[in-house]
């Protein structure tokens, strides 16, 4: 009897210091591998690597160089950049490089692609105490968030604003009543006051957010891909104002696929007073030899302004990174107010930093401050997998309120319902 208790008592020992072992090995295997992230230094900081790879984004790396020269000559850390589309392709090579060793320490993603990538394991939470994301604008720092943790830093951000011809309007007008009534009295026939792409969601989404609809609630920092407000009181309303439009002042020919080629070429042509579009169509006009003026949008008529997507481009940390904590700072160096400030000079993409929206760089510049200020008024597009499934339900039914072959509460019921059976069909293991 005795023998087995001490055969017992060894036993329960060796499982004790087995167990008290186990935090360290699953610690170890968690880490990068790398002899630098394992060797800290007096500042905390782990041992500095050689070098640091970031993935920027095409004919973006002009904007990026002043930032690596001097965080190569603050920390000795040498820094390259490599260019790559940022809409598709830095995605599916991350996929493929980043397992394999050969890919980034940081890189630059758009941000409805963070909650898949982040799933997936590609790139890493970050760990940034108040004092560094207090800088950006609210919703640029909520783009960044999926799932109630921080994935990046906002790096820049985009979203429609009004865009008018001088020739034919001397300022941007204050309400959509206004607007309205200018445009059932402008020009001459296929002559227009005003032209947007309301039957593309994308587009269309910020009068219906601006009446109270939403896509997904959101409730401490996550998306509940469950509550949809894309049918309610306001949505409906809101779409009831965007058949107005079309029912007595757009075209039938901006409808569909062809849509933004024929507001694009009428605007071009001088046959459109103003119109919803965005930063991406300045160089175009700039090429066209249009006088044109940028503005926030204007006021819906219950008092409101239009709550447009705003996408915001970040830097990353690959999770296959081996030095994770120095990709860290360079995200925080990069993505600061002195280099994001030189980043806009260099590259024109507005920085959602809040001080340089009243900077002279931003606030002297019109066209600069008028996307600036509608981001603020702006709600990120949700970053979640399920948003996928969105885009098209709710296409088809702004399409149906457009052409007048569906009132805007049976479309946008039917919608919902579609969008519903896509994200349980799809979705329901997330």
């Amino acid at each position: 009897m005795k023998k087995w208790l001490s055969v017992l008592f060894i036993a329960f020992l060796t499982v004790g210091l087995l167990a008290a072992c186990a935090p360290e090995r699953e610690e170890e295997a968690n880490s990068s591998g790398s002899e630098n992230e394992g060797t800290t230094s007096e500042d905390g900081m782990p041992e500095k690597p050689e070098k640091l790879v970031i993935w920027e984004d095409n004919e973006k790396g002009v904007g990026l160089e002043p930032a690596i020269a001097s965080f190569e000559e603050e920390h000795g850390i040498k820094v390259e950049f490599k260019e790559l589309d940022m809409s598709d392709k830095m995605r599916e090579q991350l996929r493929l490089d980043g397992p394999a060793g050969k890919g980034p320490d940081v890189l630059t993603l758009p941000h409805d692609q963070i909650g898949q990538l982040a799933i997936e394991g590609l790139i890493s939470p970050l760990e940034f105490d108040s004092s560094v994301t207090d800088i950006y604008t609210d919703a640029s720092i909520s783009a960044q968030t999926y799932d109630g943790k921080l994935y990046g830093l906002p790096k820049a951000t985009e979203t429609p604003v009004f865009i008018y011809n001088k020739e034919h309007m001397e300022e941007a007008p204050e309400t959509f009543e206004e607007l309205f009534e200018f445009s059932k009295e402008f020009g001459e026939e296929k002559e227009y006051g005003y032209l947007a792409l309301w039957d593309n969601f994308y587009f269309g989404n910020a009068v219906i957010a601006g009446y109270g609809g939403y896509v997904f609630d959101k409730t401490d920092g996550k998306y509940n891909p469950q509550d949809l407000g894309l049918n309610n009181e306001g949505a409906v309303e809101g779409a009831a104002y965007i058949q107005k439009w079309y029912e007595e002042v757009f075209p039938s020919g901006i409808v569909g696929e062809s849509g933004g080629s024929a507001k694009d070429g009428l605007f071009q042509e001088g046959k459109v007073a103003s119109m919803m579009d965005g930063p991406w169509a300045f160089q175009t006009l700039n090429e066209a030899g249009i006088d044109y003026g940028v503005a926030p949008l204007p006021k819906l008529p219950n008092g409101e302004y239009p709550e447009t997507f705003v996408g915001v481009k970040g830097w990353h940390v690959s999770a296959q990174s081996e030095n994770k904590k120095w990709a860290e700072e360079l995200v925080k160096w990069i993505a600061n107010e002195e280099n994001a400030k030189i980043r806009f000079e260099e590259t024109n993409e507005i920085p959602p930093v809040k001080s340089l929206i009243e900077d002279p760089v931003i606030a002297d510049n019109e066209k600069a401050r008028a996307v600036a200020v509608q981001s603020e008024r702006a709600t990120p597009m949700p970053n979640i997998p399920e948003m996928s499934e969105v885009w098209e339900p709710m296409a088809q039914a702004l399409q149906l309120v457009a052409t007048g072959k569906s009132e805007p509460e049976k479309a946008l019921n039917e919608a919902t319902e579609t969008i519903k059976s896509q994200i349980e069909l799809n979705h329901s293991g997330n």
